[in-house]
C-alpha cells in the first residue's frame, strides 16, 4: 500500500475520526455509520451530481452477460464453453438466435467485425445503450502497472507488482473498492467524499449506502451514512412496535437517557452522537417522504435500493446536498455451479433495477446528473467446468447516465480464447480464459472522479496506482481519462 494511503490509517487518523463522530451522530447500533463533520474539501460546485455503485458480489460472469456475437468469434465462444460442459454443453452456449433481440448497436464498429450482444435477459439495458444512455466499458479490473502475460508468468512481482490476492473473493471485491485488499479502511467512493463533502451544507449524507457496510464509501472524514431500502435506519427501541419498549412512557424515558449530558467523556460523545442520530433519522424520513415517484420498480431487493437512491436524490435540495456517493448492492453471482439456472434470474434483476432507475432520474429530471456504474469481485473463466465456471480476473461493465457518451464500447475487445499457446490471441488471458485487464480500475474510476468535479492534482491521491497509467507515465495506451463523458 502506498505510504501516503498508510498515513490516513495512522493512530492519530483514528482518534481525529473517533472525534468526528462525536460530533456526527448516528443511530445503534446499525446506522452508526454517518458521515462525519471534516475539513472543507477541494471541490466546489454549484450543480448537482451523484455516482452509483452497483456492486454484483460474487464475481459475474463475463462471458455469458456481455456477449460476443459476430460469426467467428461466438462460434470460439461456443466451442471454448461447451468443451468442459459435458452433458450440460448444450445449456452452458447461449445460441446467436437468443441473442438477436439484445444486440448491441453501438454508434462506432468494433475492429475486425467484433460484436456483442447482452443476456437475453437484459433487454431493457441493451435497449439504454443504443438508445446511448448506457455503454460498456470491455475488461477492465485491478492492476497496479500495466502489465502482459509474459510479464504475469515471470513471478517478478517486484517488478511487475500484481494486484493482492488474486481470484480471492473477500480480497478482490476490497480491491475494486478500495485498491486495497481485505481489512482496508478507506475506498475511493469514499475519498471522492473527502473531496466534495464542501459542497454539501449537511455533509452528513455525502455517502449513503443502501446495503449495509462496505469499504467503498468509508473516507478519511466522510463515513457512509447508512438506509435501508425502506428508509432510515431509526433506533429500534424507539419505534411503537418494540417489544422492549412497549409504551410511550418507556420509550420517552429511554430516549431521554440516551441523549442525557455526562461528564463522563466517551458516554457524553455516545450522547451527542445519539443526538445527532436522532435528528438525522428525522430529517431523512420528511425528506423522503415528499418524494412519490410515478416511475414503476420491479419489487426485488436491487430494484428496492435503487428505488431509494432515487427518493433519496430526489431529497436532494431537503438534505442540501450537491455532490453524493451511493452505493447498491446484489449478491450471487459466485456461480461455480448453476450458471444456466441462476445468472439469468439474476441479470434479470440487474436489468430492470437499472432501467427503472434510470427512467426515475428522468422523472426527476437529473438523468444527466448522476451516472451508474456496475462493479464486481472479478469477472470468471471463459472455460466451463460443468454447469458453472471458476474465479478470474477482467470483466466487462455497464456506465449509465443521460451525459455519458453512450452506444459505445471502450476498451479493447478481447479476442476469444482459453489455450496457453504463445498465439497473439493468448497474451489476453492468463489460463482458462482469465481476462488479464487492459483497463485498470483506477483509470475507470478517474473517468468518473473527473466527472465529478474532482481537481485533477487531488487524483493521484484518492488512486494511488493512476500514476502508473496515461501519459505521464510513459503509457499513452493506458489512459488516464476512458473518454465516458
Amino acid at each position: 500500500m502506498n505510504n501516503d494511503i498508510q498515513h490516513h490509517h495512522s493512530r492519530r487518523t483514528f482518534l481525529h475520526r473517533m472525534g468526528q463522530l462525536s460530533l456526527a451522530g448516528v443511530s445503534t447500533p446499525m446506522a452508526l455509520n454517518l458521515a462525519a463533520m471534516g475539513e472543507a474539501a477541494a471541490s466546489t460546485a454549484n450543480d448537482y451530481k451523484a455516482l452509483v455503485c452497483v456492486f454484483l458480489y460474487g464475481g459475474n460472469d463475463y462471458a455469458n452477460t456481455v456477449m460476443t456475437y459476430d460469426d467467428a468469434s461466438h462460434a470460439q465462444y461456443a466451442r471454448i464453453r461447451a468443451a468442459g460442459a459435458g452433458s450440460a454443453a448444450g445449456n452452458m452456449v447461449i445460441s446467436k438466435e437468443a441473442l438477436q433481440p439484445t444486440l448491441l448497436r453501438p454508434h462506432q464498429a468494433l475492429p475486425n467485425g467484433r460484436a456483442y450482444a447482452l443476456h437475453p435477459s437484459m433487454g431493457g439495458l441493451a435497449q439504454l445503450f443504443n438508445d446511448g444512455k448506457a455503454a460498456v466499458q470491455l475488461n477492465v479490473g485491478p492492476l497496479v502497472v500495466p502489465l502482459t502475460r509474459a510479464q504475469y508468468n515471470s513471478g517478478n512481482t517486484q517488478r511487475f507488482p500484481l494486484p493482492p490476492k488474486l481470484f480471492s473473493h473477500n480480497d478482490q471485491q476490497s480491491v475494486w473498492q478500495s485498491l486495497s485488499p481485505e481489512g482496508s479502511t478507506v475506498g475511493w467512493g469514499g475519498r471522492l467524499g473527502d473531496q466534495v463533502m464542501s459542497n454539501n451544507t449537511d455533509s452528513l449524507f455525502t455517502c449513503i449506502s443502501i446495503t449495509g457496510n462496505s469499504v467503498f464509501l468509508s473516507g478519511n472524514q466522510a463515513l457512509q451514512y447508512q438506509c435501508s431500502a425502506s428508509g432510515a435506519i431509526p433506533v429500534k427501541a424507539l419505534q411503537p412496535q418494540d417489544w422492549m419498549m412497549p409504551n410511550a412512557n418507556m420509550r420517552e424515558a429511554f430516549q431521554a437517557l440516551i441523549q442525557q449530558p455526562s461528564p463522563h467523556v466517551l458516554q457524553n460523545a455516545y450522547t451527542s452522537v445519539m443526538k445527532r442520530a436522532l435528528v438525522a433519522e428525522s430529517k431523512v424520513s420528511n425528506a423522503i417522504a415528499r418524494v412519490q415517484l410515478r416511475t414503476g420498480f420491479t419489487n426485488n431487493n436491487l430494484s428496492n435500493q435503487l428505488k431509494m437512491v432515487a427518493r433519496l436524490i430526489g431529497a436532494r435540495q431537503s438534505l442540501a446536498n450537491k455532490r453524493q456517493v451511493f452505493m447498491v448492492s446484489i449478491g450471487g453471482f459466485d456461480l461455480h455451479d448453476n450458471l444456466v439456472s441462476k445468472q439469468p434470474d439474476l441479470l434479470r434483476e440487474v436489468d430492470t433495477a437499472l432501467t427503472s432507475f434510470f427512467k426515475a432520474t428522468e422523472e426527476l429530471g437529473v438523468s444527466d446528473q448522476v451516472t451508474t456504474f456496475t462493479a464486481s469481485d472479478f469477472g470468471r473463466t471463459l472455460t466451463s467446468n460443468g454447469d458453472g465456471s471458476d474465479h478470474g480476473w477482467g470483466s466487462h461493465h455497464f456506465v449509465m447516465g443521460g451525459g455519458l457518451k453512450g452506444a459505445q464500447f471502450y476498451g479493447e475487445a478481447p479476442p476469444v480464447s482459453a489455450s496457453d499457446s504463445n498465439s497473439a490471441e493468448d497474451q489476453w488471458h492468463v489460463g482458462q480464459g482469465r481476462l488479464l485487464p487492459r483497463t485498470s480500475t483506477d483509470q475507470f474510476a478517474a473517468t468518473l472522479a473527473r466527472w465529478f468535479g474532482v481537481p485533477e492534482q487531488d487524483l493521484g491521491w484518492i488512486l494511488p496506482n493512476l500514476k502508473n497509467f496515461g501519459v505521464q507515465a510513459g503509457r499513452p495506451d493506458y489512459p488516464s481519462d476512458l473518454g465516458y463523458f
